[in-house]
């Protein structure tokens, strides 16, 4: 029997922070020395993800300060005069008030069953965009709570634990493959992939296209 769902937040309930990354390198690309705009956006992540996948127990860091490292290997790089603290308040400020999904304020509002957030975000942020929105999770976890992001099981494991739920009671929803689905089947949670826009869906893979549908999953 479903008793809970856990959902990840930036791309499944509000908006990631793509439109602030193009923003932001355009600014890089208008500032600095680079002929290809793409080579800001792959070497940016890249540091970023290296620093990200590193970053677990006695070595995590939180979000804010892994993207505003990866902002500043970025802006030497390419020899950008932009300025890092202005540039990472770009993305602070969208993660504290993100665009929200049009069904998911319906989605809290119709679930059957309580809906616990479990997100790769250091906590004052998420919780600023959970009251932005006035959203009424039963409960929040996020990567900085336990030292560990996902796909890794260490938040799985906590949100698990901290709402004395068995793994098969649990479907966790997100829109990253490698994150949500992988990591949640790390645990032996069922995973729904939220791919809002049509992409090939893997072998395996159960999807659905918007919040709403996922309630089907537990009538």
């Amino acid at each position: 029997m479903i008793k809970a769902f856990f959902v990840d937040f930036y791309g499944t309930v509000v908006h990631e922070d793509g439109e602030i990354i193009k923003k932001i390198t355009q600014i890089i690309y208008d500032t600095g020395k680079v002929e290809d705009k793409s080579e800001i956006g792959a070497f940016w992540w890249n540091d970023f993800q290296s620093m990200f996948t590193d970053s677990y127990g006695d070595s995590f860091e939180t979000q804010r300060a892994l993207e505003e490292k990866s902002l500043e290997h970025t802006l030497v790089k390419f020899c950008s005069t932009a300025n890092a603290n202005e540039l990472s308040n770009y993305m602070f400020e969208h993660w504290t008030k993100p665009p929200i999904f049009e069904e998911s304020k319906r989605f809290f509002a119709s679930s059957p069953i309580p809906i616990y957030i479990v997100s790769n975000i250091d906590t004052a942020d998420i919780l600023k965009a959970i009251d932005y929105h006035d959203l009424t999770p039963a409960g929040v976890f996020t990567s900085e709570d336990a030292k560990a992001y996902k796909p890794r099981k260490e938040l799985f494991e906590l949100a698990l634990r901290s709402t004395d739920l068995k793994a098969d009671e649990v479907i966790h929803i997100g829109d990253s493959i490698s994150s949500d689905v992988k990591g949640a089947s790390s645990v032996h949670i069922k995973a729904l992939w939220l791919n809002r826009f049509g992409k090939e869906i893997p072998d395996g893979v159960e999807s659905i296209t918007n919040l709403l549908d996922a309630l089907d999953k537990v009538n």
